[in-house]
């Protein structure tokens, strides 16, 4: 019996990836996905507008989010917020490892997809997708020393000490590179939720795969649903609702142009949201701590000793 080569292909249906699940965009929109051609199509530009981009090949239709779906994030990012600060920092770090262990298991499709993402050869695609999961690996060791780190106690002249220690900012709105579809992603991600944040992310507008492809590998894995809620869609779009939400505690901007930027900061002082200025990001450099601590709160709690006697404190 001959083999049959005229079967039809199966096409991948992108959805987007909020509170555990995979909805479609509440407004039905999609857009096209095409593979990268040049370095001129850079994303973001004009609040979420395309402009100069030279299409490619036809990849797939990526969800085109809506400020409803947006807003139906934050719910779920605010729902998930008490369990996933209230875990232990141990818990945290074993459940990000075991994203890692996932993302090395899903290697192949993600070299795929950052390959058409970015225009790169399949060399440096997987070099990029090592250094992704590296980095999460290196992220979920911090989860249980931050603490160690950042708190202390401090020094104080009476018969009471305090304590302090790093609690998590809430819910945070994350705009994903948009040059760099899966390291840069991920170096904005796993800090945020490794301080035990919990997420909004705004993929690459015009390289949205990788980042919808990982909401399926966190799907799949320990991380509580609502922890990371992705969208896709146009960047200026999406962030302009989550930077004037009053249940967004925090914005990193890495994937704004400076126009957009400077409209989200103006947008996110209406409840005092802490900022985190977008940067070049240098991916090939040591990531730091800078970005875990960008949201982080310092609580204080003074206790009293009791009476100071001449054999010294008495608790």
């Amino acid at each position: 019996m001959s083999e049959r080569n005229d079967r039809l292909s199966v096409f991948k249906t992108y959805k987007l990836y909020v509170g555990g699940k995979f909805p479609r965009s509440e407004s039905g929109r999609v857009y096209e996905v095409t593979t990268r051609t040049s370095a001129a199509g850079a994303a973001g530009k004009g609040k979420g507008q395309r402009k100069g981009h030279d299409k490619g090949v036809w990849l797939a239709n990526a969800p085109l989010s809506s400020r409803k779906d947006a807003r139906d994030a934050v719910v779920a990012a605010r729902k998930a917020f008490g369990g996933w600060s209230g875990a232990t920092a141990y818990n945290r770090g074993q459940i990000l490892y075991r994203i890692a262990e996932m993302l090395e298991g899903r290697r192949e499709q993600f070299v795929r997809e950052v390959a058409d993402a970015e225009g790169l050869s399949k060399s440096k695609a997987a070099a990029q997708v090592d250094a992704a999961i590296d980095r999460w690996v290196w992220y979920a060791g911090w989860t249980d020393k931050l603490a160690q780190v950042l708190g202390g106690a401090n020094p104080v002249a009476g018969p009471y000490f305090n304590l302090s220690t790093p609690e998590p900012t809430g819910v945070v709105a994350v705009l994903a590179p948009q040059e760099s579809s899966f390291l840069g992603l991920v170096s904005v991600v796993a800090p945020v939720i490794a301080a035990g944040n919990t997420a909004v992310v705004i993929a690459s507008e015009n390289a949205p795969l990788p980042a919808l492809s990982l909401g399926e590998v966190l799907a799949t894995s320990d991380l509580p649903g609502g922890v990371v809620n992705v969208l896709s869609g146009r960047t200026g779009e999406i962030a302009a609702p989550l930077a004037a939400h009053l249940d967004v505690n925090g914005i990193d901007l890495t994937g704004a142009d400076p126009a957009l930027a400077k409209e989200l900061e103006i947008a996110a002082a209406e409840n005092l949201k802490r900022v985190l200025r977008p940067a070049p990001l240098d991916l090939a450099a040591d990531p730091g701590t800078h970005r875990m601590t960008a949201f982080l709160e310092t609580k204080t709690v003074w206790h009293p000793t009791g009476a100071l006697g001449t054999s010294g404190s008495s608790y």
